[in-house]
């Protein structure tokens, strides 16, 4: 009987210890977390979606929008099939039929492995794929609604308009062009529901609700043209293969409130796609990358010296009979041909690297550098771009005699193009700045305001403007590119063709050639640049940049009712 007794006190004293453990272990040791159980059972709530703001055209059409898609995830407390069930169905529906086999084992031996009771499977999910996989009626399986970016014109404008990716906490982010200028701006701000709840999980009558009300991104509405665009384009493309160039740039401009009607350059990207490309085709190269202009960054130098009095329009040069040398350089001209007594105009119209070392005299080193950063030279422009860069100028001190003459054609000089559109806009525009601007307006919620443009000073006097652009106009009609001029429209413009640099000497069968020029001369509806690298069919700008021009202008002078002057 005692022996009865002892053994009973014995399992009572197990159970009273075990007992006394267990109360230990779920007071103290999961206290934290029951508590933390309780209350979200008791609180509950949601995370209120803000949808990224719009990038539109200049017709309120889009180049970016936001559209819905979802996470798909796995809950694998709720999971009724195998793993590779699971994984069997959702890479069916998923993927293609190239990724399908790679991605289900992917799948399954995430959900096999993995200790996460909540698995995300792919993100950015269409809702009609969404709902696809709703009616296989897969345990486990459910979703969470995220936002993806629609470019509805795929690689149009892809440099202007950028694209969304994501940063290192894998949320959402813009990068390049407008999505990376703008990216703050275009950014909502999501809201919470935060409430009550009871163990069912419903709410509670007379709970407290807390609600912070989510803003959506600002919508861009740009000076992009679409149709401008398009066949910017269109022609570049055209143009490159004609040509043989490796890559190129068009850059179409207003010059009276400097926004950007259209902007190419090729290679490019698909925005959508971005992650297939590598980092190089991401770049802008018309507001990051820097080039010796060569000739067409003569009616820059020579606007100058009319405006300071340096010389007139019908200066004579009395060194333009032959080669001129300058410390131990000789500086002849581009075609080897001379024309002795050359007036400043015949300068512009037969391109004479000769005649611009005599205005680069008549200038001097100081008053050149004052003008060239007047016109914007050496800084950046404050286009709304991501990743513009300033392309520095030597400072004041440093120009040397040698320096000022190769500057006045355009050699020993770099630029970006939309430093060099910007500086043309100068001219155009009676001798007034105006910085280049992608964005005409923001608007949310029905409220639009305009974003002014940036009106600088006066470079030039309009006397000036209005001598270089008459040189220009001379040159478009009798100069090397004359043949392929239309006739009777009033284009004021110039070629350059400027050799390329190469471990420290030029090379003369690689060029850049490009043609700037603006109409009607007297009253400006667009300026363009036209640009292209290494042309193959020829290194001349008069028979690969200006004919290119001609094609594009040709387009735009019924567009913008552009009538011909004779």
């Amino acid at each position: 009987m005692q022996k009865r007794v002892f053994v009973v006190g014995i399992l009572f004293g197990v159970a009273a210890v075990t007992l006394v453990g267990r109360l230990f272990f779920w007071q103290v040791i999961k206290a934290r977390e029951l508590s933390a159980s309780a209350r979200l059972q008791y609180e509950g709530g949601s995370r209120i979606h803000a949808s990224r703001g719009s990038i539109k055209a200049s017709d309120g059409t889009w180049l970016a929008a936001s559209v819905e898609s979802w996470l798909v995830y796995v809950a694998k407390n709720e999971m009724e099939d195998s793993p590779e069930e699971v994984a069997e169905t959702l890479s069916a529906v998923l993927y293609t039929e190239e990724e399908r086999e790679n991605k289900k084992i992917e799948i399954e031996n995430i959900l096999s492995d993995t200790d996460s009771v909540w698995v995300p499977i792919k993100h950015k999910v269409s809702t009609d794929v969404k709902k696809n996989i709703e009616a296989m009626g897969v345990d486990g399986v459910g979703f969470e609604r995220e936002e993806d970016r629609f470019y509805p014109e795929a690689s149009s404008s892809a440099h202007l308009v950028g694209f969304v990716g994501k940063d290192d906490e894998g949320m959402d982010k813009g990068y390049f062009g407008l999505e990376g200028y703008y990216d703050l701006t275009l950014t909502g701000n999501p809201g919470f529901l935060q409430g009550e709840f009871d163990a069912s999980g419903a709410p509670i009558a007379f709970g407290e609700v807390k609600e912070v009300t989510a803003s959506n991104g600002v919508d861009l509405i740009t000076h992009i043209d679409k149709r401008v665009q398009f066949l910017v384009e269109e022609k570049l493309k055209n143009g490159l293969e004609a040509y043989g160039a490796s890559s190129g740039m068009v850059i179409v401009m207003d010059p009276g409130d400097g926004g950007i009607m259209a902007a190419a350059s090729f290679p490019s990207f698909d925005p959508k796609n971005y992650f297939e490309y590598g980092d190089e085709f991401f770049r802008n190269p018309i507001v990051s990358d820097a080039f010796e202009p060569g000739s067409v960054f003569k009616p820059i130098v020579m606007a100058s010296a009319l405006d300071i009095g340096a010389v007139e329009p019908d200066t004579v040069c009395d060194v333009c009979g032959g080669p001129v040398k300058v410390d131990k350089y000789t500086i002849e001209t581009w075609d080897k041909k001379y024309y002795p007594d050359s007036t400043m105009t015949d300068v512009i119209v037969h391109s004479d690297n000769v005649g611009m070392t005599f205005v680069g005299q008549r200038l001097g080193a100081e008053k050149l550098y004052d003008y060239l950063v007047a016109f914007g030279f050496g800084e950046v422009t404050g286009i709304d771009l991501q990743g513009e860069s300033r392309a520095k100028i030597r400072e004041k001190k440093d120009w040397s005699y040698v320096d000022v003459a190769t500057a006045t054609f355009g050699q020993g000089i770099a630029v970006t193009p939309i430093q060099l559109i910007k500086a043309f806009s100068v001219i155009a525009n009676d001798g007034v700045a105006v910085s280049p601007q992608v964005v005409d307006k923001i608007a949310i919620s029905g409220w639009e305001r305009d974003v002014e443009p940036e009106i600088g000073g006066q470079v030039i006097s309009k006397e000036a403007a209005d001598e270089i652009t008459k040189m220009m106009v001379y040159a478009a009609e009798k100069g090397e590119a004359k043949w392929t001029a239309v006739k009777g429209f009033g284009v004021a413009g110039k070629t350059g063709t400027a050799q390329i640099p190469i471990a420290g000497h030029y090379d003369d069968e690689k060029t850049i050639a490009s043609f700037v020029g603006f109409a009607p001369y007297d009253r400006p509806k667009f300026v363009m640049l036209v640009s292209l690298r290494e042309p193959q069919s020829s290194q001349w700008a008069s028979e690969t940049a200006a004919p290119l021009w001609y094609s594009i202008a040709n387009e735009l002078f019924p567009y913008f009712s552009i009538q011909p002057k004779y």
